[in-house]
């Protein structure tokens, strides 16, 4: 399943991103991932969410969709019990791919979700009104 947390900036996107990783701990069976594009919001979440800050992995901040795509790919590859993972900054994560370049992504995520049993949530900084059709979709 892919969920998408949309929003113009400073509309409470990441504290409600942070409050559902940090929730999701008295339901979820697997593990939880946070990526962000800084270490700025460590300290939010509990310590039993593995924080993952995409700067300290060259290439992957201020890249593209598909190199993100092969970065989550990758994650799930070498750890089958991830059953959550929360993506701050996503349009600061894949900057050289315009939102409305994406389907594709989304398409491809949304069969890595159903193949993994893995739960994407996005967080876009994006009017809701501005977001492709594509994207409306998933949208909590």
């Amino acid at each position: 399943m892919i969920q998408v947390i949309a929003g113009n900036k400073g509309s409470g996107k990441t504290k409600r991103l942070i409050d559902i990783a940090n929730e999701a701990l008295k339901q979820e069976h697997g593990h939880i991932v946070f990526i962000d594009d800084d270490k700025r919001y460590m300290y939010d979440l509990r310590h039993e969410i593995r924080f993952v800050d995409a700067g300290e992995f060259g290439g992957v901040r201020d890249s593209n969709a598909d190199v993100f795509l092969g970065f989550l790919s990758g994650m799930l590859a070498v750890n089958f019990d991830i059953t959550l993972i929360c993506v701050d900054a996503f349009l600061k994560l894949i900057k050289q791919t315009p939102l409305n370049e994406t389907e594709a992504f989304f398409e491809k995520l949304d069969a890595l979700s159903k193949h993994s049993g893995c739960t994407f949530i996005l967080n876009v900084s994006c009017d809701t009104d501005l977001l492709p059709e594509y994207v409306k979709q998933y949208v909590i």
